[in-house]
């Protein structure tokens, strides 16, 4: 049986310059608001916490509220 990877979360290793794929997927969950943020719309993540932001404001609430 074929599995469709249309909604699939994909799992990420994210470095400095970019992300590497690690499992493949659609998608990567906001680790602020738990809202999907599609790979080709993923700018914003932290390579200490590894983990993606849906928006530069939700990254920047993250690191004051981690602080």
């Amino acid at each position: 049986m074929l599995m469709n990877s249309g909604n699939s979360e994909a799992k990420l290793v994210y470095g400095p310059n970019g992300f590497r794929v690690m499992r493949p997927g659609q998608h990567v969950i906001c680790a602020v608001s738990g809202e999907p943020v599609p790979l080709e719309e993923l700018r914003y993540w932290s390579v200490k916490r590894q983990e993606a932001y849906a928006s530069p404001e939700l990254a920047s609430r993250r690191l004051i509220d981690r602080a």
